[in-house]
């Protein structure tokens, strides 16, 4: 197992999803801590695999912490000592004390009845903003499953793109599956630019550059336009939300298919 056999057949990418024999995860390793730019490789995936969990993490309602500490609050059974009597008069100061912990209790339910109904009744006013929140957590559950089939199928063929002197610091992983159709980009390590200017990536085909669409700012792991018969993949600096044709002189980086 070399680096261009790893890049090219995605092996980093099974590596984090567990998808590795013991023998083949060993071989990895030895060699992530010989090849600094295979090392650089791996840290981008994997926080690319982090972005996705915490993108489409669930937190659970607020009320729910709020219910817990109202529920505590409101709780107050005291617990009644019992004497070294004899055991009938045990027995009825423990039949006292289990009655007295239902009565609590009875006046307890009570409460909570009444501080459900309210709950119910918030429930509801909220229950068409949750609703679109599921939709939301929905689609982006999709998304995400849609992402990891790509970057982990054998048809998926992986470019970096490496910044020039115009934004040295800039590289962009991208994912091209041609089977599928399908283009996915890691923007994670592009500078960030002024709220006037724009990432937009580009094909060239045949000497014409096509729009592939905007690199959202606020997303590190994005699918873009697949472009057939691309012979280059491009990212300039636009206007903010693109422009219909590249500016050139704005050039940042390009890789050859």
């Amino acid at each position: 197992m070399d680096k261009a056999y790893i890049l090219e057949n995605g092996i980093i990418e099974q590596y984090l999803l567990g998808e590795l024999r013991i023998e083949e995860e060993l071989a990895l390793e030895r060699l992530l801590v010989e090849d600094e730019e295979l090392k650089a490789r791996f840290k981008i995936v994997e926080a690319s695999f982090e972005t996705m969990a915490f993108d489409n993490a669930i937190n659970p309602p607020k009320m729910v912490k709020a219910n817990l500490m109202d529920s505590i609050k409101g709780t107050d059974i005291k617990v009644l000592p019992l004497q070294n009597k004899t055991p009938f008069k045990s027995y009825l100061a423990i039949a006292a004390s289990i009655a007295a912990i239902m009565i609590m209790g009875s006046v307890w339910m009570y409460s909570q009845l009444n501080d459900t109904k309210q709950q119910l009744q918030i429930a509801k006013e909220k229950n068409s903003i949750l609703l679109k929140d599921i939709e939301g957590l929905t689609t982006n559950l999709e998304s995400a499953s849609t992402y990891l089939a790509i970057l982990n199928s054998t048809d998926t063929k992986q470019y970096i793109l490496e910044g020039n002197a115009l934004s040295p610091e800039a590289k962009v992983v991208s994912y091209v599956n041609h089977r599928d159709k399908k283009v996915i980009v890691n923007a994670a390590e592009l500078p960030q630019l002024d709220a006037e200017h724009d990432y937009q990536m580009w094909a060239d085909v045949d000497g014409e550059m096509i729009n592939m669409g905007v690199i959202n700012k606020d997303t590190q792991l994005l699918a873009m336009n697949y472009i057939k018969d691309a012979a280059s993949l491009n990212i300039t600096i636009e206007p903010a939300g693109g422009s219909d044709h590249p500016t050139v002189s704005r050039l940042i980086t390009n890789v050859y298919l």
